[in-house]
């Protein structure tokens, strides 16, 4: 065997390897556009979570305002309001599951749809959950909460369904106070 039938065999190994990789990163560059563009898009991710100023709402009122698309109901609520909430037995309403994506599968008490502990804040996804209509608000309907004119849907103050067809409670969405006067959602 001379020396040029040894190096023979490295350099035929060298060109499988060289071709595989080359082959390994032509099919990297040829499928990773099709993955990429599965990812959301920039306006999508930019509502994924927004921060709302709450310093200007006063005991008794609430704002309203826009994330993902549907409308956000941030209620200051006066002590009669919370007072009224919390006493509202859970055998009196329609869905006892809180419906709060801040704590999964708990009961539908004030204190587990209010943000802060005190029930002051009411945060909750402005969208009746019987046909997507959105109820008014400011003490409307029999239960001092929100009314929704479609269907006569009558939420109370912690926006838990009380009379009418709506199914369950209004939803609340993932949100908490970054600093005393701004909640982000999401």
């Amino acid at each position: 065997m001379s020396h040029a039938e040894d190096h023979e065999g490295t350099r035929r190994d060298f060109l499988y390897y060289a071709t595989a990789g080359a082959g390994v990163v032509t099919a990297g560059a040829a499928i990773w556009p099709l993955i990429n563009q599965m990812n959301p898009s920039a306006d999508v991710q930019a509502l994924a979570s927004i921060r709302v100023d709450v310093s200007g709402v006063e005991p008794g009122t609430q704002l309203t305002v826009k994330w993902r698309g549907k409308p956000v109901f941030i209620r200051r609520r006066t002590p009669e309001e919370i007072e009224a909430a919390r006493n509202t037995p859970l055998e009196d309403l329609v869905d006892e599951d809180a419906e709060n994506a801040n704590k999964p599968g708990a009961p539908a008490t004030d204190e587990n749809r209010a943000l802060t502990e005190d029930g002051e804040w009411l945060v909750m996804i402005g969208v009746c959950t019987h046909l997507g209509c959105v109820p008014l608000g400011d003490g409307s309907g029999d239960f001092g909460g929100w009314f929704c004119p479609c269907h006569g849907s009558h939420y109370d103050t912690a926006g838990r369904i009380r009379k009418g067809p709506a199914p369950r409670n209004l939803d609340i969405p993932v949100a908490a106070f970054v600093d005393e006067t701004t909640i982000k959602l999401g």
